[in-house]
């Protein structure tokens, strides 16, 4: 009878506790996201970290890094040219693979002996020094860091299952813990960004020199259709469990998706499925408060399900949803000693700040070299670039957009890689809010006194205007706001030399 009531006793106890779990979880408002678009759209949150944060860098690294810096330009694919012609090539990218196969062949002999595994070896990280980068990162302003763990050429980057990957090959060092171990250490954020599922079309024209039996086998994919392996349930299950090792050991703040995904059509849902099993998890152990991003290209789904990431391309007005400008600042994505970005560093704290008026996050990639090093260019753009923020990030950080984003003559285009590279003019105005103040941004230096027309007398800005500062400076702003505009005097004795200024106005309540 005792062992009875015992048992009995037990069993109520834990029942309760079943129970009132239960009910904590109604009392929280967790609510798991189903895997389809619609439940997505309507339950993904942007943090507030991220979108008060602003700034980050991503890092393009791996075995193309290690690859001879003098090598013709591969358009960061090196590994899919050197096999040859590609189907889909147009007359330019023809010749580039032409020149490109005829470098490998001179350089290393034929792909038949040196095919892209062997570059494995030489890919050693031996200058590479997580914790200065990221400190370096830091103090350029970046908030958050994101590298790529797995590229299209299929090599893991972190302790993976699967067999290339960057422990057990190459450096024999987990990059991505040691990434996310710097990034710890100096309070910022921590992403990563897997490339993976274009690969099997990736080592298409690879797939000839392949023997069974034999690693490469798997790192080249030739267990899986090169042509449909999108409906490839084989693949599809691959994709998802490579990635999903990736969040589960790794737990990223941020996951970037940067290519296509299982569809529900023809992949059975893998990469909805993985999306929101990537945030339920981030729910379930954080009661039921989303914190993290979910990032990837495709312009064709409800934004409001997601970040979109839209890739050296720019918007041309302000967006309903928080999105990221991915650029590049090496030129190539991956390091070549040839390439360089094309934008100058004005126009890239020009195109930040666009970026940023419209609702976006900035998002800057770096291209180490092989050794692990930053090249002194990409250095330097970086350091100027957090120069400039030193002085202006009040006007940045944990700002939201404004009611317009600006004014000003240089027309950008909303397009996916096309961002824009021409110089700004000081006509070229740029709003961001925050706590009630108003910054405007003049996107390059004045050489006349600042009109702008959007804040007119009666116009839009609807508040009276108390006073204006120029951030940087304690030099008092004279003004002048009548039916064409705000006018603001301009000290050149005293001026800023800066690429771009900004002047925090200060508003207050009409009575």
């Amino acid at each position: 009878m005792c062992k009875f009531k015992f048992f009995m006793t037990s069993f109520l106890f834990v029942l309760t506790i079943i129970c009132f779990g239960q009910k904590k979880e109604k009392l929280i408002g967790y609510k798991e996201i189903d895997p389809n678009w619609e439940s997505m759209a309507e339950n993904y949150q942007v943090p507030e970290w991220f979108q008060d944060g602003k700034i980050g860098v991503w890092m393009h690294w791996g075995i193309p890094s290690s690859i001879d810096e003098n090598r013709p330009h591969d358009g960061s694919h090196y590994g899919r040219r050197m096999y040859g012609p590609l189907d889909r090539d147009n007359a330019a990218q023809a010749k580039m693979n032409r020149e490109l196969v005829d470098w490998h062949v001179k350089t290393y002999g034929a792909v038949e002996g040196f095919g892209y595994e062997k570059f494995v070896p030489g890919f050693k990280a031996e200058k590479w020094n997580p914790e200065g980068l990221v400190k370096f990162f830091k103090d350029c302003g970046a908030n958050f860091i994101m590298p790529v763990a797995t590229h299209h050429d299929n090599f893991d980057l972190y302790d993976s299952f699967f067999s290339w990957n960057s422990v057990d090959m190459g450096p024999k060092r987990d990059v991505i813990q040691e990434w996310k171990d710097a990034a710890i250490k100096y309070n910022l954020k921590f992403g990563v960004s897997t490339h993976l599922y274009w690969s099997p079309r990736f080592f298409r024209t690879a797939r000839k020199y392949q023997k069974p039996n034999t690693l490469e086998w798997e790192l080249f994919n030739m267990d899986y259709d090169d042509r449909k392996f999108s409906s490839q349930k084989s693949w599809n299950e691959h994709w998802y469990k490579r990635c999903w090792e990736l969040i589960e050991k790794y737990d990223p703040d941020m996951f970037n998706n940067d290519s296509p995904y299982p569809t529900i059509k023809m992949g059975d849902g893998l990469g909805v499925k993985l999306f929101s099993d990537f945030l339920n998890k981030d729910l379930k152990e954080n009661n039921g408060k989303q914190t993290t991003v979910l990032s990837f290209k495709n312009a064709k789904q409800n934004k409001a399900a997601f970040t979109y990431n839209l890739e050296r391309g720019m918007f041309g007005e302000s967006q309903n949803h928080p999105w990221m400008w991915a650029t590049d600042l090496s030129g190539s994505w991956f390091y070549r000693k040839q390439s360089k970005t094309k934008m100058s560093v004005p126009v890239l704290i020009g195109n930040a700040v666009d970026a940023i008026s419209k609702n976006g996050v900035v998002m800057m990639n770096v291209a180490l070299k092989g050794d692990g090093s930053l090249p002194k260019f990409q250095a330097n753009m970086l350091t100027s670039f957090g120069n400039w923020i030193k002085i202006n990030g009040e006007g940045i950080y944990g700002t939201r957009p404004w009611k317009i984003y600006g004014e000003g003559p240089l027309e950008i285009v909303t397009k996916r890689t096309g961002e824009n590279l021409k110089n700004y003019s000081a006509k070229d105005i740029r709003f961001t809010a925050k706590e009630g103040n108003l910054y405007a941004f003049v996107l390059a230096p004045p050489t006349e006194d600042i009109l702008i027309k959007t804040l007119k007398k009666e116009g839009i800005l609807q508040r009276n205007i108390e006073r204006i500062e120029l951030l940087g400076s304690k030099q008092k702003i004279n003004w002048n706001q009548n039916e064409e505009g705000l006018t603001i005097k301009y000290d050149f004795e005293n001026k800023l030399n800066q690429p771009a200024i900004c002047f925090r106005i200060v508003v207050k309540e009409r009575n």
